[in-house]
């Protein structure tokens, strides 16, 4: 990603429909996010909209490399979200000397081509005992036509997302999420082999396949999913 790019995707709209999944992930990021935020990639706002209203944040960034969403972004939030400031470009356009108390990227990070490089730019900007928020998807395994067509450079696994974070940040939660949409993920790859999935399909796994998550992740410890969820904090001055 970089500053005034056209996002390559068209699944942004689809996915808004995913409430329930909005919900479940933001079940488990809500306590680490505060102060002032810098979201990366923001979108359309789906995401943003789920949080920047929490009492715990002071003040919100979106940053968002396509002026065409960046627009969109801006229309969705005008009069609703007071403390947030949408920013069109990259974490490579905030000032040098700006820090931030959170930095997220919720589907974002598998867009980066140098991901480590991004991930370093990230704890640069974080104030100390700041948290870094990465949700992203799970399994190279699972990666398809549908990944490359979107803009996805990788899936990751707990490892391999854990190896691209830099040193000075220390491991908070690193965990897969819906492991029952794992199964209809798989089944898709090796067996259905659809293109991209059709809102009536997203509805289905939100309504169905995320709940079932819900109660089986916890069962399993987390070790099952077809999303990962890595949440590290920065060092505090001592």
């Amino acid at each position: 990603m970089t500053a005034q790019a056209a996002y390559l995707g068209n699944e942004l709209d689809v996915f808004a429909a995913a409430t329930n999944w909005k919900q479940y992930w933001r079940s488990h990021v809500i306590r680490f996010v505060g102060g002032d935020v810098a979201e990366v990639g923001a979108g359309i706002g789906s995401n943003t909209e789920l949080l920047c209203n929490s009492d715990r944040v002071r003040q919100w960034t979106c940053l968002e490399p396509d002026p065409r969403l960046a627009q969109r972004l801006r229309d969705s939030l005008r009069g609703g979200a007071g403390r947030c400031t949408i920013v069109v470009g990259t974490l490579e356009d905030v000032g040098d000397d700006d820090r931030f108390d959170s930095v997220m990227y919720i589907d974002v990070l598998e867009h980066i081509e140098d991901d480590r490089a991004e991930l370093r730019r990230a704890a640069a900007h974080l104030r100390p005992g700041g948290t870094l928020v990465v949700l992203a998807p799970a399994h190279q395994w699972l990666f398809t036509a549908f990944d490359a067509a979107i803009g996805h450079y990788r899936r990751y696994t707990r490892s391999s997302l854990a190896a691209a974070v830099p040193p000075g940040l220390r491991v908070q939660e690193l965990i897969y999420l819906d492991s029952v949409g794992l199964l209809a993920s798989a089944a898709n790859r090796f067996l259905l082999r659809s293109a991209s999935p059709t809102p009536s399909q997203i509805k289905l796994w939100d309504r169905v396949f995320v709940t079932g998550s819900k109660a089986l992740d916890p069962l399993l410890g987390h070790s099952v999913g077809k999303s990962v969820l890595g949440i590290w904090r920065k060092a505090s001055s001592t």
